[in-house]
């Protein structure tokens, strides 16, 4: 079957663009049919994230390869007002089996912006469900899509692409889980309103942590992050008459020296009950903790350097994995169902779970 895939990603456009060239959930079935209008073009599936937009076109023959992505550019441009000077390196395009290989390595997490994340095999089944659901797709990418969805389990299930943390954010709720266990319930103060900060609170919220409280020098900017995080603000004057209370205080102001000391502490883990831990993260450069906070008993501290070297540690891990992750994909692009011929009639079936990702 002649295949053409067409899109941009986090790898050749800035998120100004990504955010521009964009389709919502709603929109990716109509999508698709409406490209299956296009001259040469019939089926499609459009897979839109944060990090990428992708267009799978099943086409007429490969002779009319280059009409079609012509078209589909042209189809682009018009749908999103993009002027005729735009970077033409903005866009990428597959044909036949490296498209298929691309589409593989997309599912599989090799081509994410964190290598081996697992989100968007999920998104990926939602784009193929809403396509199929609106007439886009037929044998050909029906096959296709099915036959991406193996092979992403595949290579997840018998390489360790997803092994290790990769992220400050994701590193700072392993450990919090290897401490605490079940994170659900767990209080979290922040000190600073900073990105990091913020990355890093929304990944322990989506594990469980329950109180998100934000002490910040700027009281407003407090009172916004708070709202943004569905937590409560602090004057910042007050974060050690409430830090007790808490089981993971996250530091990352812009400080030029140490704000938290362990004379600070020395009060709050007294009222705290059965010596429970405290796990405190500093984000901040230079550091917000003095290290000998590290020696009271109890607390658990860990500095930027400390978590970035956890998350490279995975980084290496996984790119250790790439090799066989890309062995495993090409096997099944050079026995791909699509570029055989078949006598079946019948339409593969579509698992009927929906995805559970965002």
């Amino acid at each position: 079957m002649p295949l053409l895939c067409l899109g941009l990603s986090h790898k050749t456009a800035p998120v100004e663009i990504r955010e521009t060239v964009a389709f919502t959930p709603k929109e990716l079935g109509p999508v698709a049919r409406e490209l299956t209008d296009l001259p040469g073009i019939n089926e499609a599936v459009v897979v839109s994230t944060c990090n990428r937009m992708e267009m799978y076109l099943g086409i007429d023959s490969r002779e009319l390869a280059q009409e079609a992505r012509s078209q589909a550019e042209s189809w682009l441009r018009r749908r999103f007002g993009i002027e005729q000077d735009f970077p033409a390196e903005t866009f990428f395009h597959h044909a036949g089996p490296e498209g298929v290989r691309h589409l593989f390595a997309v599912a599989s997490g090799l081509d994410s912006m964190v290598l081996g994340e697992t989100e968007i095999f999920g998104q990926i089944k939602d784009a193929y469900r809403a396509a199929h659901e609106h007439g886009a797709t037929s044998r050909n990418l029906n096959k296709l899509f099915q036959e991406a969805f193996r092979v992403g389990k595949l290579v997840r299930n018998t390489t360790e692409i997803q092994r290790g943390s990769t992220s400050v954010g994701a590193v700072a709720v392993e450990l919090a889980e290897k401490l605490f266990g079940d994170l659900a319930g767990c209080q979290v103060m922040l000190l600073g309103a900073g990105e990091i900060s913020r990355r890093t609170a929304q990944s322990l919220q989506s594990r469980g942590a329950s109180s998100i409280i934000v002490s910040n020098r700027n009281y407003d900017r407090a009172v916004e992050f708070a709202a943004e995080m569905k937590g409560r603000a602090l004057a910042f004057d007050d974060w050690q008459k409430e830090v007790h209370a808490v089981d993971i205080l996250i530091s990352g102001t812009s400080a030029p020296h140490t704000i938290v000391h362990p004379e600070d502490l020395h009060a709050p883990l007294r009222r705290r009950s059965n010596g429970r831990p405290l796990f405190i993260i500093d984000i901040a450069v230079p550091r917000d903790v003095d290290p000998a906070v590290n020696d009271l008993d109890s607390v658990y501290l860990f500095d930027i350097d400390a978590l970035e070297k956890i998350a490279d540690e995975g980084r290496q891990r996984r790119q250790r994995e790439m090799h066989r992750c890309e062995e495993i994909i090409a096997e099944h692009v050079r026995a791909s169902a699509i570029f055989r011929p078949t006598t079946h009639p019948k339409l593969p079936g579509i698992d009927p779970a929906p995805s559970q990702s965002c």
